[in-house]
């Protein structure tokens, strides 16, 4: 073999080994994937075709501007028929975009108006397929309006993946447009009912530009409500209020106007008349010109306003493949913010000059507009005079909390507000429950919005330092009793303090703070721990002051239990009343305070029961052989 035939031998080779393939498509596979991912229901196909004609007719409108916009849908007995007035197709058309999946005429120019494609609802070219979904057999009947005297073509497709193309005669459609044939598939046939088809072109199409009706029902109901002329603004709140229980099922405390021109977005927000949790899904809708997009689209508004739900227009927002969603890009995130300052704006409105508006919305929405003051101190300084905490004034907002009180206290949990509430507020001590959601984070950035507020978190050095001390004589009398509970509670990281203090009622009050309680934890991790863990935790012992047992001398009670002649009653008694401390701060109980709560029942129902007799001390049932 020559060189020269060897080197024909391996050109030919490397050809054919580069020569290109077609992908091969399993139309059932298909449309199993658009049935069961790509769309959420079966119920998108007829957005599908009502885009398809709106499309078309869009198309037409951009070479002859007076040309007929008429969509007309028929159902019966399992088969819809949708007739369109658009630009049609001719057999060449058929052939490059109806049989070719992924082609959209919108994208390759086939239509020859690659400037106007901003104008169509359709972006992907998926187009008829999606009707495969309920239908087993598609027809499509066009005449082209770009092409006069071409002829009718008819394209008919099944699901198994096969379709005809064949020319008809001028009498199959005389005039230029599209006529789509749907037979349902088994079990489908109630997706092509009648009032179920009416339910659906009203749902997605109530926008749509042009005159669309199901048999001689009208779909279509322009203008939006939201741009109507109503007689009087009353009549106008009454007529959106009407709108937002059809779409949400809910009268509205009010609405807010969604205008963004430059954006292309017009639209109404609701406000919920009833509170919601924050991460419930919002369920905005979205129209895409005129066309629903989705009615879930909790992405549209920033994530403080969950205490709306809106019905927008656009047409500068992008949808995903599926057109169910919004695609997540730099408009979006554009309009988001400026959707969240109308809102803004509108909050701003009502303080400045509806303040028993503000006040019905804010009984309810609180939450949302505290999640918003917190990153926006505008907001923060406006809302101050409105926004309600719990505090020992009663329900206050926190510029009226701070007139009255010098110093702003707060706790940053409901537990240490309970216990310290009653206590602190006799004291004339001024505190915040801090423990609701956002609540610290906002008494916190109180001086930035008030400047010369002082904000200090509670702890129980300074509970205690507003307690009356015990006269020093009175104190010492006490000092056996004193001496043995402080023993007595040792072991459990409680210190006992003799203290003076309103209200009577209370005869013992536990505190401590986190520092303490982190601190406990760590010594009971370090006590359940083996050797080495031990070692580890051991050296991180803190200096931060212990929890308290605070005893009240103006107690009845304390008075009497700290003169028993029996110390170990005694003991006994002071163990019951740090338990009842700690439910009363309803802190949790670890084993060894449920141990001693639990031993200081047994020990008073012994005492109860058993008449004191010398050298008998029943407070240890152990002792009694029991």
């Amino acid at each position: 073999m020559t060189s020269e035939t060897s080197a024909n031998s391996a050109s030919t080779e490397s050809a054919t080994a580069q020569q290109p393939h077609t992908f091969q498509v399993d139309l059932r596979g298909l449309v199993d994937l658009l049935s069961h991912h790509l769309y959420s229901s079966p119920r998108v196909y007829l957005r599908e075709l009502l885009q398809n004609a709106v499309d078309a007719i869009t198309a037409r409108r951009a070479e002859q501007v007076d040309a007929p916009a008429l969509v007309r849908l028929y159902a019966e007995g399992g088969q819809l028929r949708v007739e369109d007035s658009g630009i049609g197709l001719t057999e060449a058309d058929v052939h490059s975009l109806l049989a070719t999946i992924g082609r959209s005429s919108k994208r390759d120019g086939a239509e020859g108006l690659a400037s106007a494609r901003a104008d169509f609802l359709g972006q992907f070219g998926i187009g008829l397929l999606a009707c495969f979904v309920v239908a087993a057999e598609i027809r499509v009947v066009s005449r082209s309006a770009r092409t006069p005297g071409a002829p009718p073509v008819e394209w008919c497709a099944r699901d198994d993946g096969s379709y005809t193309v064949r020319t008809l005669p001028d009498s199959a459609r005389p005039e230029p447009g599209t006529t789509v044939h749907l037979t349902a598939r088994p079990g489908s046939a109630q997706w092509l009912s009648e009032e179920r088809v009416l339910a659906l072109a009203r749902d997605f199409g109530s926008l749509l530009p042009y005159d669309v009706r199901v048999g001689e029902a009208a779909v279509t109901d322009l203008p939006a409500p939201w741009d109507r002329a109503y007689a009087s603004p009353a009549g106008r709140r009454v007529a959106l209020a009407r709108h937002c229980h059809e779409q949400f099922g809910f009268t509205p405390l009010d609405t807010i106007d969604l205008d963004l021109p430059l954006a292309g977005i017009r639209g109404v927000a609701h406000v919920l008349p009833s509170a919601v949790s924050p991460a419930q899904r919002a369920g905005h809708r979205v129209h895409l010109k005129g066309m629903l997009l989705t009615d879930r689209a909790d992405e549209l508004l920033p994530e403080w306003a969950f205490f709306v739900r809106c019905v927008i227009d656009t047409d500068s927002l992008r949808p995903t493949a599926s057109r169910e969603a919004l695609y997540a890009d730099e408009t979006l995130s554009a309009v988001r913010d400026a959707l969240g300052e109308r809102i803004r704006d509108w909050l701003t409105g009502l303080a400045a000059g509806e303040p028993e508006r503000l006040a019905e919305f804010l009984s309810v929405h609180h939450l949302g507009v505290k999640s918003l003051a917190r990153h926006d101190s505008a907001m923060l300084r406006t809302m101050l005079p409105w926004l309600p905490f719990e505090t020992t004034d009663g329900r206050l907002s926190l510029e009226e909390f701070a007139r009255r009180h010098p110093v702003v206290h707060f706790t940053r949990t409901v537990e240490e507000f309970r216990q310290v509430a009653p206590i602190a507020s006799a004291q004339g001590i001024g505190v915040v429950n801090g423990g609701y959601t956002y609540d610290t984070e906002l008494v916190e950035r109180l001086p930035s919005a008030r400047p010369g507020a002082v904000v200090a978190e509670l702890d129980a050095d300074t509970v205690t330092a507003h307690l009356d001390s015990v006269a020093p004589e009175e104190e010492l009398a006490l000092g056996a009793f004193l001496t043995a509970a402080r023993a007595r509670l040792d072991p459990l990281g409680c210190d006992v303090v003799l203290r003076a203090f309103h209200p009577l009622t209370v005869p013992a009050l536990h505190l401590d703070d986190r520092a303490a309680r982190h601190e406990q934890a760590r010594a009971d991790a370090e006590e359940q721990a083996d050797d080495l863990w031990a070692g580890i935790l051991g050296s991180l012992r803190g200096s931060a002051p212990r929890a308290r047992l605070v005893l009240n001398h103006l107690n009845p009670l304390i008075r009497r239990i700290s003169s028993l002649d029996s110390p170990e009653l005694a003991v006994t008694a002071t163990e019951s009343l740090y338990g009842q401390a700690l439910l009363m701060a309803q802190r949790p109980l670890r084993p060894a305070d449920s141990a001693l709560l639990n031993r200081a029942f047994l020990g008073l129902l012994e005492w109860a029961t058993h008449p004191a007799v010398p050298g008998h001390s029943p407070a240890n049932p152990q002792e009694d052989g029991r």
